[in-house]
């Protein structure tokens, strides 16, 4: 389904992605994990275009993605999210959810134009989350866990097939982040593809399909958790292990 293949990405002359291949199957959930810096958030913005590689090829269902404008990516299926939460406080959750539909931020900024059929999806959306009861709550009163499990409802208002979540756990607490997990398996067997960059070993150990490692922008093992977690390399580069 995706398909990177030698992608590589400098800044002023430092290499944060250094000719990266790896291939992800659909229908699975992908843990791209490594130390900060390594470059996975790099690697993340040149598939979705924020940033453009200079050398390599980026293939999403034998599209190039490298060689596609950053407004067609989202058109394509692929939803992403950030390591800092986008929300505006000041609107409640069901107009945050609807800046994401297909008119998109620009369409519905100032003055949310929330038409039936938005305000369907996104009361599907905020069930699928189980959070029907926030739908009038303003963005400012919830917790930031709260928070980064609307940014799961925010991707998922495109219907994406593919789905790159950055540090979906982070700072949440276990109550929300056993939501989060619960969500995500249900996307993978709903048939949804899920690449996401995580810290959290348990999570990434306990729903990943494959695990990929980063450090210093070069991709330094791939396989099972299970795999990864025996790895020689990956115990004294990234856990901080011996073998």
């Amino acid at each position: 389904m995706l398909k990177i293949k030698e992608a590589t990405k400098s800044f002023a002359g430092i290499v944060a992605v250094d000719k990266c291949s790896f291939e992800i199957k659909q229908g699975t959930i992908t843990a791209l994990i490594g130390p900060n810096g390594a470059g996975k958030t790099t690697l993340f913005n040149c598939i979705s275009r924020i940033s453009h590689i200079d050398s390599g090829q980026i293939f999403y269902k034998n599209h190039r993605l490298d060689l596609m404008p950053t407004h067609k990516i989202a058109r394509l299926g692929i939803g992403r999210s950030f390591q800092i939460t986008r929300t505006l406080d000041q609107l409640s959750v069901t107009e945050n959810l609807v800046l994401h539909t297909a008119g998109g931020i620009g369409s519905h900024l100032f003055h949310p134009d929330i038409t039936t059929e938005n305000r369907l999806q996104a009361c599907e959306v905020m069930e699928f989350l189980g959070i029907s009861t926030l739908a009038d709550v303003d963005m400012g009163e919830l917790s930031y866990g709260q928070k980064k499990l609307l940014d799961l409802g925010a991707v998922l208002m495109a219907d994406p097939d593919l789905i790159l979540l950055d540090e979906p756990a982070a700072g949440v607490n276990l109550r929300l982040l056993e939501d989060i997990i619960n969500k995500l398996v249900t996307l993978k067997n709903q048939g949804k593809t899920i690449l996401l960059i995580e810290h959290n070993m348990d999570l990434v150990m306990g729903i990943s399909d494959e695990v990929i490692v980063m450090s210093a922008g070069n991709i330094i093992a791939q396989g099972k958790p299970s795999e990864i977690q025996n790895n020689t390399e990956v115990l004294e580069a990234y856990l901080g292990g011996k073998a």
